[in-house]
């Protein structure tokens, strides 16, 4: 029997139980919807334990069917043969046949673990691991590991030639797809690692630390779903371009209860992709800013009243500057925060004019400390003052106060060089759009500061959601690409997970941040609470060839141990191509290279460029007519972190160097978003 026979012959086998599985999930479906219907006729009933039980039928049936209806793309993926006779399938949920037998095993249940950790050394009892590729509901391929030989009965059928080879070479989309059916050992232990504390997954470009930590999260969420699933889970990575990427990997596997937020949308209400030149971002970043913002917060509101005089029972009661600014200094120095000290202010201010009151009583005027303070205290005079004098604090009108560079001298004296007042009093002048950096100030001087009062809720406004403003009581928080948060995000992040268990994910030899230690410190600080730190380190690099991964690590080889770099395990023979062109040639090179790549690569095609070059080259592109510019995609050096595309143009290299304050370790991210080809266009 023909090689190519063996293995239709075993294909059929396996659709046969394809066929099987799906057609129970049809059954399973058929089941929740009629809960789901039955559950409104419980509801009709006003009882409140006919209601009850109607929320728990319909929230069991409606989560049952999220489940079912996931992405069913490749249900069934593997298959176990174990040394005794028995043999599982394994696949995206769990499945069983009415009698209770398991049709599928879950990827993530304790049966399923040999799929990804037996191994030629370890078998585990498996003699047989087989990955299964379908097409929907139709298997189009198989691929087996024949792991225990000595073991293997005569008539078993050993098919293909590597799985994991074969997915890597398979064409890139604008979606990360899940890896549950490639998922490698190294890879395996670090998402069944227990789920207290902190959880840290490192390696290079290409490992797969963001697809772990997202089936991490997966796998959690499949363990304790009572516990994670009501808090939630939190994900925090650099872009809206890189979480838009990842953001179908967990819905495909059925998990639907995460937020995925980029750093420029972690605080709830505002919202930004915009990014600041390095020096700002970097000053912004700074664990500096803390006291800078703190100080700022001690300051007078611009065009504060100077004096309070009020005419009490014919004497005029004064309060001079100094003495205002004395009661303003004492309220400080007591602690608490501005918005929830404006009583105390109001009573400072009314104790002082019981002074001056006091201080001027003769036989005639003769006050009565009680009377004053009620009658002062109810005037509207009075408090259009202290409105004007200690008025609610918002964040964002705090920072364009900044834009003052008077103002921010007096709040950042001894703290930053008067070149970086006139950065960051310059980015916050006349603003149209906060940036990713002023987010986490913004969010600081939301603590620092306090909530502000409460107004009504006019009829025409939303409910607030059901979910509190900045909620902090997620029950695990994913943080990606961690090697690139400033001191001020991590305090920004740490507010959100207080009393979460944590996977950080990241590479310090790709980091953008150019204090590694200070940014470590504020990282330290924010998982304080944390006791248990583990950490996994991926060295295979199943991303890049060989070939392309060579050029990448040779930005970098000297300024990083070489045990920092990850192996690249994959040959495809082909070179990167390197070209030096003009200035005055660059836009038409840049059209040509893309145009040589969409013709010989089947996915995505990305063009990475300076952040502050990527509108101009978008706009080369935009006035050609390259066939397939919809596979395109121009992003700048920060917008490509995460990201991965089957052929990339990188343009400007030594820009994308210059630009960064971590110099050639942006262009080594750059340089390893290939998987297949890869072109450098430098200018002379």
């Amino acid at each position: 029997m023909s090689e190519a026979s063996i293995k239709q012959a075993e294909i059929a086998v396996e659709q046969q139980h394809v066929d099987r599985v799906y057609a129970r999930l049809d059954e399973l479906r058929a089941e929740a919807e009629a809960m789901r219907d039955k559950s409104y006729e419980y509801g009709r009933e006003a009882t409140p334990e006919a209601l009850n039980e109607r929320d728990v039928m319909l929230h069991h049936a409606n989560r049952t069917l999220q489940a079912l209806n996931a992405e069913s793309e490749g249900l069934v993926f593997g298959r176990l043969d174990f040394a005794n006779g028995d043999a599982v399938h394994i696949g995206r949920l769990g499945i069983r046949d009415p009698q209770f037998e398991n049709l599928l095993v879950d990827w993530r249940a304790p049966l399923a673990a040999a799929f990804y950790q037996a191994t030629p050394e370890q078998p585990l009892d498996v003699v047989r691991r087989r990955v299964i590729r379908s097409s929907r509901e139709q298997v189009v391929d198989l691929s087996d590991d024949l792991l225990d030989p000595e073991r293997a009965p005569a008539d078993m059928r050993v098919v293909g030639d590597g799985a994991l080879m074969a997915a890597l070479t398979r064409s890139r989309g604008d979606a990360m797809r899940n890896i549950v059916a490639t998922i490698q050992k190294e890879q395996d232990e670090a998402i069944r690692a227990p789920e207290g504390g902190v959880t840290e997954i490192t390696g290079g470009p290409g490992t797969g630390k963001t697809a772990v930590a997202l089936h991490r999260a997966a796998y959690l969420l499949y363990r304790d779903q009572r516990r994670l699933g009501g808090p939630g889970v939190l994900v925090v990575g650099p872009s809206p371009v890189f979480m838009s990427y990842i953001s179908r990997v967990l819905p495909s596997m059925g998990e639907h209860n995460v937020e995925l937020r980029a750093l420029g949308e972690v605080l709830d209400g505002v919202s930004t992709a915009k990014i600041d030149d390095p020096r700002t971002a970097e000053i912004k970043g700074s664990s500096r800013m803390v006291k800078v913002l703190r100080r700022a917060l001690r300051l007078p509101p611009p065009d504060a009243p100077e004096t309070l005089q009020v005419f009490y029972r014919g004497a005029v009661l004064k309060v001079e500057a100094d003495e205002l600014k004395r009661i303003r200094r004492s309220l400080h120095n007591k602690g608490g925060q501005p918005n929830k000290n404006r009583m105390r202010a109001a009573d400072a201010l009314l104790e002082a004019l019981w002074q001056k009151a006091e201080q001027l009583a003769d036989d005639e005027f003769q006050p009565d400390r009680e009377q004053l303070i009620t009658e002062i205290g109810e005037r509207i005079e009075f408090h259009r003052f202290l409105v004007a004098w200690w008025p609610p604090v918002y964040p964002m009108q705090v920072l364009r106060w900044l834009s003052d560079p008077a103002r921010l001298s007096q709040a950042a004296r001894r703290l930053l060089s008067a070149e970086e007042v006139g950065l960051l009093a310059k980015s916050w002048t006349e603003v149209t759009e906060w940036t990713v950096a002023d987010i986490a100030l913004i969010d600081e001087l939301r603590v620092l500061a306090g909530p502000p009062p409460k107004r009504r809720r006019t009829e025409d406004e939303p409910e607030q959601p059901p979910r509190p403003v900045n909620y902090d009581e997620y029950a695990h928080v994913v943080v990606d690409e961690a090697q690139d948060l400033s001191p001020m995000q991590w305090r920004m992040v740490g507010r959100r997970g207080r009393h979460a268990s944590w996977t950080i994910v990241g590479d310090p030899v790709q980091s953008s941040w150019p204090d590694p230690e200070e940014a470590a410190a504020a990282r330290q600080e924010a998982l304080s609470a944390q006791r248990t730190h583990r950490r996994f380190t991926l060295r295979t690099n199943y991303r890049n060839s060989a070939e392309i991964f060579a050029l990448a690590a040779d930005a970098v080889r000297d300024l990083v141990p070489a045990d920092e770099l990850p192996v690249a395990v994959r040959t495809t023979g082909v070179e990167p191509t390197v070209r030096e062109v003009t200035s005055e040639q660059l836009p038409s090179a840049v059209r040509s290279a893309a145009a040589d790549l969409l013709r010989a690569a089947e996915g995505t095609v990305g063009l990475i460029t300076t952040m502050a070059r990527r509108d101009e080259v978008r706009e080369w592109l935009s006035t050609s007519d390259v066939e397939d510019a919809d596979r395109l995609r121009v992003v700048g050096s920060l917008e490509a972190k995460g990201m991965e595309y089957d052929a990339v143009v990188v343009v400007d290299p030594d820009g994308l160097a210059a630009e960064s304050s971590t110099g050639r370790r942006a262009l080594y991210v750059a340089l390893s978003r290939a998987t297949q080809l890869l072109t450098v266009l430098k200018t002379a």
